[in-house]
């Protein structure tokens, strides 16, 4: 997807098993991100990242929801060790990813493979992208702060 898309209406089911919808947080802008793989350091950065600014980005207007092709019980794990206070859904057929633009081909440790690509899309409040962070734009350690300067 790109700016100006409107994200799907249905997100998927989070790590408490409950439906994610768009229309669920019609109002508020959303801070949609992908990530490889939970419990990983890069990914446990970005969502430390955005928990530890989530008041800041609440002031701002934002929902923060994280996807990524990780089961539910996975989920639910991961949040729990890192406090996270936000929807983590677990995509494991990849309709989300696939949809968002965030599933494909990617090298890793030079190999070349099919995964999630970390992007992050900031939706508006009519669930309206308008703009879009791309995987090598992204610094996982900062992202929070990465989306605070473009506010």
């Amino acid at each position: 997807m790109k700016v100006g898309d409107r994200i799907p209406e249905v997100l998927g089911v989070d790590q408490n098993g409950r439906q994610i919808k768009a229309s669920d947080f019609r109002g508020r802008k959303i801070i949609l991100y992908s990530y490889p793989k939970a419990n990983t350091s890069g990914c446990t950065a970005e969502a430390c990242s955005l928990q530890s600014h989530k008041a800041e980005l609440e002031a701002a207007g934002f929902s923060i929801i994280g996807v990524s092709k990780d089961k539910q019980e996975t989920q639910k794990k991961f949040a729990d060790a890192n406090n996270l206070e936000f929807p983590l859904i677990a995509d494991t057929d990849t309709t989300l990813l696939q949809e968002l633009g965030c599933w494909g081909e990617k090298v890793a440790c030079g190999h070349r493979t099919i995964g999630t690509l970390r992007t992050t899309y900031l939706v508006d409040e009519e669930g309206i992208i308008y703009k879009v962070f791309q995987p090598k734009e992204i610094k996982t350690k900062i992202h929070a702060e990465q989306i605070l300067a473009q506010l």
